[in-house]
């Protein structure tokens, strides 16, 4: 299964106009090229550029993707793409596939919603709850991606696994990914991670990381080996995102 990653820098007096026309034309269009829209998230105040919009799309396999990518080009939704892109300056995308380790591998496309309904939507009185991801995008060392993505199974995703059981974990790994070949840049590893205690992300935005989580044996230390700078977003989904 590949999962098409697109970050959207979206017009900011037409941002709403964006978001319907993804929610109410676009997502409907997908399911019929064996794909699926997973997530409409935006990126949090104060936390990068504004006016960001990250989507993640299921395709079933390279043929779903070929299919949508000539419909796009020259078929039934080439102009719907013009009109979304009317409404935003640029859009960025790339290709991913799951890491062995990763939690989630396949995804069920036909128990994925492509309409937005009222339960999805919420109420002004009872809004539906939403998500908040932290996106880490990782660009390991040239010639260490491999031994990164071993390592990022075997040791990160077994620490946070254990800071879960401990019931202390301000991150819970739902999903890992690399970029397919041919796609975008080669050495980069995304994770995928849903904020599992928000109010942890305070002392972590006020505080210096404690020293313990310098030291030899845990993580942050010993991936200095593999990689040395990474970058994290915050990402919020929207009521109607199909998953959240």
């Amino acid at each position: 299964m590949w999962f098409l990653r697109e970050t959207h820098e979206v017009s900011g007096a037409r941002e709403r106009e964006f978001e319907a026309l993804v929610r109410d034309a676009w997502m409907p269009a997908l399911a019929t090229s064996g794909a699926r829209l997973l997530f409409y998230l935006r990126h949090v105040h104060g936390t990068g550029p504004s006016y960001r919009v990250v989507t993640w799309t299921a395709l079933r396999d390279g043929a779903a993707w070929h299919e949508l990518a000539q419909r796009v080009d020259a078929g039934d939704l080439r102009p719907l793409a013009h009109e979304l892109d009317a409404l935003r300056h640029e859009v960025r995308a790339k290709m991913l596939q799951p890491l062995p380790w990763s939690p989630l591998q396949e995804v069920d496309l036909a128990g994925v919603p492509f309409t937005a309904t009222a339960s999805t939507l919420g109420s002004e009185v009872e809004p539906r709850t939403l998500s908040l991801f932290m996106e880490d995008t990782v660009h390991p060392h040239e010639g260490r991606l491999e031994p990164y993505v071993e390592a990022s199974g075997s040791h990160y995703a077994s620490e946070m696994r254990e800071h879960d059981a401990q019931g202390r974990a301000l991150l819970r790994i739902e999903a890992s990914f690399r970029t397919t070949f041919g796609s975008h840049r080669r050495r980069e590893i995304i994770l995928w991670q849903r904020v599992v205690e928000p109010r942890g992300l305070l002392p972590l935005l006020t505080r210096e990381v404690p020293e313990t989580y310098l030291e030899p044996g845990k993580w942050m230390h010993d991936a200095l080996a593999l990689r040395d700078q990474w970058q994290s977003r915050l990402l919020r989904t929207v009521a109607w995102s199909p998953r959240s």
